[in-house]
């Protein structure tokens, strides 16, 4: 089962992700990261297709994909 990790402390709460999600399975927190920003976070894991949009999207590199048992980092920051 695919499994998207956000790092809270990298995401400066942009939103795109959220918005380029085909499954609707992010949203953002009502919490403050370390930033001072409201980040994304995963509200229904079980959904997800390992599709890489939002990982694709994160101008902050925040999201990490993983798709049966290999994670996928897209870029290194």
């Amino acid at each position: 089962m695919p499994g998207v990790t956000i790092d809270k402390n990298h995401c400066k709460g942009c939103e795109m992700c959220v918005k380029a999600c085909p499954q609707k399975i992010l949203a953002m927190s009502k919490q403050i990261g370390l930033k001072g920003y409201f980040y994304a976070e995963v509200v229904d894991s079980s959904r997800c297709i390992g599709c890489m949009i939002c990982a694709i999207t994160c101008p902050d590199v925040a999201i990490e994909v993983g798709v049966h048992g290999t994670s996928f980092a897209l870029f290194q920051y």
